[in-house]
C-alpha cells in the first residue's frame, strides 16, 4: 500500500487500489498453494505444519493444482487490466513464487529469496501508477525486502528444530546463536532506509513518529525472541503486520 501512495504522491486511483488489494491476497494465496505442493512431503514431519491439507492427506495434489490454476486465472486477469508492463512484472512475481518454496533445499538463507519475492508488489505499484523508479521507490524497496527476511527468521525459529531433523535451511539455522543480533542490525537498517526516504520524500512529523513506534515493535520483537520460547517466536512473527501498518499509516498521513 505505501508504494501505491508513493507512487500515487497522494491518493491512488481507486481501479488500481482495488485490483491491488485484490491481486496481493490471491497470489499470496497461490504462492501457498505452491509452497504446500513443494512440502508437502516435508510438511508430514514438522509439528506446525502436518495438518495442512496435503500434508495430512485431506486435499489431493491434482485438487491443488486446478485451485492453484483457478488463483493464478484471476491474478493473470487482474495484471492485463493494467497493462503490458504491469503483465511483464507479474511474470517476474511469478517466476518468483515458484522458485522460493525450493530454495530452503540449497540456499542457506532462502529468506532472502523471500523478502524479494513478497517485495515485487512494489516496483509493479510503480509501474501501475506510471511512475518512475526513483530513489524513494529503491529505499522503500529494499526496507521491506529487508524487514520481510526478519520476520520469516522469526517465522524459522518455530520450526528450527524440524528443519533441521529434515535437513531444509532457513536464516533461523544460518544465524545459528547470532540470530538476535543479526535481526536487530537489519531491523535498524530497515528503519535507516525508511528514515532517509522519509527525508527525502519530505514526510510529516507523523511519519517518523510512525517509524519510532516502529523502533518499539522492533524491540518488542528481539525481547520476545531472547526467551527461547518457540511460542514467544512466533508471537514476534505474528506481531509484524504492526510494523507494516505504522509504515504504511505515516505514509498515508502524510500525503493526506
Amino acid at each position: 500500500m505505501s508504494a501505491l501512495w508513493l507512487g500515487s504522491n497522494g491518493f491512488p486511483d481507486v481501479d488500481i487500489l482495488l485490483v491491488f488489494i485484490v491481486g496481493v491476497v490471491v497470489m499470496r494465496s497461490a504462492g501457498c498453494v505452491i509452497n504446500d505442493l513443494a512440502d508437502a512431503d516435508i510438511d508430514k514431519h514438522v509439528e506446525r505444519t502436518k495438518t495442512r491439507p496435503l500434508a495430512s492427506g485431506e486435499l489431493t495434489k491434482k485438487e491443488a493444482l486446478v485451485f492453484l490454476f483457478f488463483l493464478l486465472s484471476i491474478a493473470l486477469s487482474l495484471a492485463i487490466s493494467l497493462g503490458g508492463k504491469v503483465v511483464a512484472w507479474s511474470l517476474g512475481g511469478l517466476a518468483l513464487t515458484i522458485i522460493y518454496p525450493f530454495c530452503k533445499r540449497f540456499i542457506a538463507s532462502p529468506q532472502i529469496m523471500l523478502g524479494l519475492t513478497f517485495s515485487w508488489s512494489i516496483p509493479m505499484a510503480y509501474i501501475a501508477t506510471a511512475s518512475e523508479f526513483d530513489i524513494s521507490m529503491i529505499l522503500l524497496w529494499l526496507g521491506v525486502a529487508v524487514w520481510i527476511v526478519v520476520y520469516d527468521t522469526f517465522y524459522a525459529l518455530v520450526d528450527i528444530d524440524d528443519d533441521i531433523k529434515t535437513g531444509v535451511f532457513s536464516t533461523a539455522i544460518f544465524f545459528g546463536n547470532k540470530v538476535s543480533l543479526i535481526t536487530s542490525l537489519l531491523q535498524i537498517g530497515s528503519l535507516t532506509l525508511w528514515a532517509y526516504l522519509g527525508m527525502i520524500s519530505e514526510m510529516s512529523l507523523f511519519y517518523f513518529l510512525a517509524l519510532v513506534i516502529i523502533f518499539v515493535l522492533f524491540s518488542r520483537q528481539q525481547y520476545l525472541i531472547n526467551t527461547g520460547e518457540k511460542k514467544s517466536c512466533f508471537r514476534a512473527f505474528n506481531q509484524s503486520w504492526y510494523v507494516g501498518f505504522f509504515h504504511f499509516l505515516g505514509v498515508f498521513i502524510s500525503h493526506f
